[in-house]
């Protein structure tokens, strides 16, 4: 039996592919980082997964067309978020274009100068490890210096298209 050598066209649209990706529930992150002039950025992002334990190492993924890629790509630090189930104000902020996501929010300064957000269920501060393009998006691997949880914190949950601030776990 001779394998393919690639892959078959895909038989569904761009939409029937969102929506199916959208059945995979998934936590919410905001990532941050620091302009290379001091200037704080800051994403709404449901692409987050961990990698290795030893190295400690995390990825989460944007699309290359996205305005904060050249700060997010060029830094050595950023923080990834992960947001719980009283932050849903907050993701849908960071994830609004043309307004002031910092305004009023709570935070401190982690390594690299990688702002690190206050009350969220976890955080892991990264140094920027590798980057890898693929399809329209770019998959940043972190490397782990430092993380933080709160037990027994309820997370907030996206699904099909919907954030969960409620749910039976």
């Amino acid at each position: 039996m001779t394998l393919p050598s690639q892959a078959q066209p895909p038989t569904f649209s761009p939409d029937e592919f969102r929506a199916a990706l959208g059945m995979f529930a998934t936590g919410v992150t905001i990532v941050t980082a620091r302009t290379a002039n001091g200037r704080r950025v800051g994403l709404t992002a449901n692409s987050f997964n961990s990698v290795s334990l030893t190295p400690p190492l995390v990825l989460w993924s944007l699309a290359r067309a996205a305005g904060s890629m050249p700060h997010l790509s060029t830094g050595s630090h950023y923080a990834i978020n992960i947001l719980a189930a009283e932050q849903k104000a907050l993701a849908e902020r960071f994830a609004t274009r043309d307004v002031d996501r910092w305004e009023g929010v709570a935070w401190h300064e982690g390594l690299g100068g990688a702002p690190v957000l206050e009350g969220c269920v976890a955080s892991f501060e990264c140094f920027n490890r590798s980057r890898y393009e693929e399809g329209d998006h770019v998959i940043f691997v972190g490397e782990v210096e430092r993380c933080t949880h709160r037990p027994g914190v309820p997370p907030l949950l996206f699904h099909g298209g919907r954030f969960y601030t409620e749910h039976p776990l």
